[in-house]
């Protein structure tokens, strides 16, 4: 039986769709059946960080509709275990029927190892229409202090729903940055009250493989920020893996 990650942040640049494709990339990397679903209805990008703009693909909705099936999702040109459902352009997370989203992901349970949930950043309708239906939690978060305030209040709003299976990313880090201000990773973690799934550095080619429409992995095999996704997906597998920057 498969497990469906929501990826949360609580607000936007903290490279929360990034992480979601490059994590994802990660476990399809070592031949486990992923499928990933852009949640944020009328606002999706979550095809540009995989490397799928140009593929023709099925918006989530058409599955509830009963026009398509969950077995006709688009299939990555480069990871043949890597599946993938956009947002519909139109209309708005309210409309969704949940009971129906619901059994979309009771049947990807029993087709994938893992589903991951791209909801959109804040705490609106998007969001809970992830988190409501996740088994885990992957809250990212930058190193900044208004960054880590909203992931303190996703952390409160994640309590409240009852859901136990919280864990931390803190992208972007840059060394310098936290010397200068004098912040550490544990500090972040502290604030928080999360505890850690993993730290990203601040890479450029995270940038550059969008631009040139290439997931992460593909183009940067041996980025920072490629590695450090990588060393993610072992740790959600339940895998040994130092989660110290580096």
């Amino acid at each position: 039986m498969g497990e469906v990650l929501a990826v949360l942040s609580g607000k936007g640049g903290t490279g929360k769709t990034s992480v979601c494709a490059g994590v994802a990339e990660a476990l399809a990397e070592e031949g486990k059946k992923v499928l990933c679903i852009d949640c944020d209805v009328g606002l999706r990008n979550l095809d540009i960080s995989l490397g799928m703009t140009e593929c023709p693909t099925l918006s989530f909705l058409d599955i509830l509709r009963g026009d398509y099936s969950l077995s006709q999702a688009a299939e990555h040109p480069m990871y043949p275990e890597l599946y993938f459902l956009t947002a519909p352009i139109n209309g708005s997370p309210g409309s969704v029927d949940r009971e129906a989203f619901g059994e979309l992901l009771n049947e990807g349970r029993e087709n994938f190892d893992y589903i991951f949930l791209d909801a959109p950043a804040g705490v609106d309708e998007g969001f809970h229409l992830a988190a409501c239906q996740a088994d885990r939690h992957l809250l990212v978060t930058g190193a900044g202090p208004a960054a880590v305030r909203d992931a303190t209040r996703v952390a409160d709003i994640l309590e409240l729903m009852g859901k136990s299976q919280v864990k931390m990313i803190v992208n972007r880090v840059s060394r310098e940055m936290l010397g200068t201000v004098k912040v550490t990773i544990d500090d972040v973690m502290d604030t928080a009250g999360v505890p850690l799934m993993g730290v990203i550095p601040e890479d450029p080619n995270v940038t550059l493989a969008a631009s040139f429409g290439r997931p992460l992995l593909y183009f940067a095999r041996r980025s920072p920020a490629a590695k450090a996704c990588r060393r993610i997906a072992k740790r959600i597998q339940g895998l040994h893996e130092p989660v110290a920057f580096k």
